[in-house]
């Protein structure tokens, strides 16, 4: 098992998918790590859909990513795809937004999704996050409760090519120490 500073390290966004099917074990460790993931008051306000059924999954690309301004024809090759919902109606969740103007189901989204990719490199798989997507549709084709609502889409499949690293800003850029000043 590789350490974390290697399997951050060697994420990538994939975009190009082998024609290999994802083995829903594999899916199930990521979903396992996925649940483990902190969140605010111990909600877990996620829910995980692994689409594998290459017509569910080419009419959910179609129909859920059909019409954007950027189309991402690309994803067809994934052989799965992860639909990332959150829970609109838990009171905390709620609550945050009102009081503090803050989203807390979308920061603990964010941490599990990572939790779910690190698992992903880990096994040898590839991800790459869609943030832009038709939600309405998407609802409708899996038969997600009204209460709940699409966040994010996650491609995932063995990667047919690598993509080198993308250049990141400096640490000393990003970060500081005790005051947000150089």
């Amino acid at each position: 098992m590789e350490n974390l500073d290697t399997l951050i390290a060697k994420r990538r966004r994939i975009r190009e998918y082998l024609d290999r099917p994802v083995e829903k074990e594999l899916i199930a460790r990521m979903f396992e790590a996925a649940r483990l993931a902190p969140s605010a008051c111990n909600a877990q306000p996620w829910r995980f859909v692994a689409v594998t059924d290459k017509e569910l999954r080419q009419q959910l690309i179609g129909e859920g990513l059909g019409g954007v301004v950027v189309p991402n024809t690309w994803a067809k090759t994934a052989p799965a795809v992860i639909v990332v919902c959150s829970d609109t109606d838990f009171f905390t969740h709620r609550m945050g937004e009102k009081v503090q103007g803050v989203q807390y189901h979308l920061i603990d989204l964010g941490i599990a999704m990572e939790h779910l990719v690190l698992k992903a490199t880990e096994l040898g798989l590839g991800t790459c996050y869609i943030g832009w997507f038709n939600g309405k549709a998407i609802h409708k084709l899996l038969h997600i409760p009204s209460s709940w609502k699409v966040e994010c889409l996650i491609t995932l499949g063995y990667p047919a090519k690598t993509p080198d690293a993308t250049p990141r800003k400096p640490l000393d850029e990003v970060s500081f120490f005790n005051t947000y000043s150089r």
